[in-house]
């Protein structure tokens, strides 16, 4: 049975992904690296709202 071909969604080059490997869903360890890169310095983000409160519920007076 042939493994049907994918694009790295890092680089975009076509390969054919082996069960069980590494760095599924990309074609190598570099573009997995690069990838968590994209996460680590924040270039890549999920929307949604500000974790960090506007004002402490404490200290209405104090802002952050």
């Amino acid at each position: 049975m042939s493994v049907p071909t994918r694009k790295c969604p890092q680089c975009g080059r076509a390969f054919r992904p082996v069960p069980g490997s590494p760095w599924r869903p990309f074609c190598s360890e570099r573009c997995r690296l690069i990838d968590l890169g994209g996460w680590l310095t924040a270039r890549h983000a999920i929307p949604g709202e500000s974790v960090v409160p506007d004002a402490d519920p404490e200290n209405p007076e104090e802002t952050p």
